[in-house]
């Protein structure tokens, strides 16, 4: 699902003819800028990211490197460097970053290391990866023999970067436990109690997980069974962003002091919630309209202000 633009005035004083101007070589976005969990929206050429002591990084999300079926078998791998491509590009090198799930599609070392070798191509300082239920297939050794270095559990685990608190969640199912698609599990949420339990009430926090820990569309398995428990440790946190994927589209919701973001693929898009009767690979898309539904997420962070901005934009 791309941003929408309505017929009037935005609030920003820019109407849609002149948002579709300065959107044209980006594909369509918004900069989201997030403060105290309002959100205000400014067109993606305004760049709020080089405040004097800010950074950004870029979350990317379901790259699925191995889906075999069309009209995507032949894509997957090429759009994946084109996002690359776009990375490199930004005018601000990000400081780092994040993949939110589904690198490959059946978690075997070849896709894996397939992915490894074109996000190596990325002009970021460091990538942070949490798994999608793809990338867990079997017992989920492979993804943790690659990617779960220093982490806990099943691959949680948090970071802090320039006053920023970040928390990589692990709610996907993984064959052995008694969790399933959606669930964190007492353990994990044990762990992030103790782990935000010393941080003071004006950190910011990001917490990035694979599956939306809202209620997106339940009857799908969009969203975290108990989501809800680890929403509940972080109410007193004056700025908290979740960044999800797994569902293919972009969907945000501000609900007090916190701003739930899903990201796009990088593979293929989904239907949107409830208009088909089932997920899957979005089929009837025209090829000149593919790279519209695809796309990559960059975050700036600006110290001075206290705020996030969140920018989508497409291939």
């Amino acid at each position: 699902m791309i941003a929408s633009t309505n017929t009037g005035q935005h609030e920003d004083g820019v109407d849609r003819r002149g948002f579709l101007k300065c959107m044209a070589w980006a594909g369509t976005g918004l900069l989201w800028t997030v403060g105290g969990g309002v959100l205000s929206s400014r067109t993606f050429g305004q760049d709020a990211g080089k405040a004097t002591g800010g950074f950004r990084f870029v979350q990317i999300s379901d790259s699925h490197i191995g889906f075999g079926k069309d009209p995507y078998k032949n894509t997957v791998i090429r759009t994946l460097e084109e996002v690359v491509a776009r990375i490199n590009a930004l005018p601000q090198k990000p400081d780092f970053l994040i993949h939110t799930g589904d690198l490959t599609h059946l978690a075997t070392p070849r896709e894996f290391d397939t992915v490894a070798e074109i996000l190596t191509g990325a002009k970021v300082g460091k990538i942070f990866w949490v798994p999608g239920e793809h990338d867990v297939i079997g017992d989920g050794s492979e993804y943790l023999k690659r990617f779960g270095k220093g982490t806990k559990g099943e691959g949680w685990y948090s970071f802090d970067h320039r006053g920023v608190h970040f928390l990589g969640l692990v709610n996907v199912a993984s064959q052995g436990t008694d969790k399933g698609l959606g669930v964190l599990g007492a353990e994990q949420l044990d762990w992030m109690k103790a782990d935000v339990a010393g941080l003071g009430d004006s950190t910011p926090i990001v917490v990035f997980g694979h599956v939306p820990l809202w209620s997106v569309y339940p009857q799908w398995g969009w969203g975290t069974e108990d989501g809800l428990r680890a929403l509940t440790l972080l109410r007193r946190f004056g700025s908290v962003t979740v960044l999800n994927g797994h569902i293919h589209q972009t969907l945000q919701k501000v609900e007090g002091n916190m701003t739930f973001h899903t990201a796009r693929s990088t593979a293929f898009p989904q239907p949107a919630p409830g208009t088909a009767p089932s997920p899957g690979p979005l089929k009837g898309v025209p090829a000149d309209k593919l790279r519209t539904l695809l796309g990559l997420t960059t975050v700036a962070s600006r110290e001075r202000v206290g705020s996030l901005a969140i920018t989508d934009s497409s291939l």
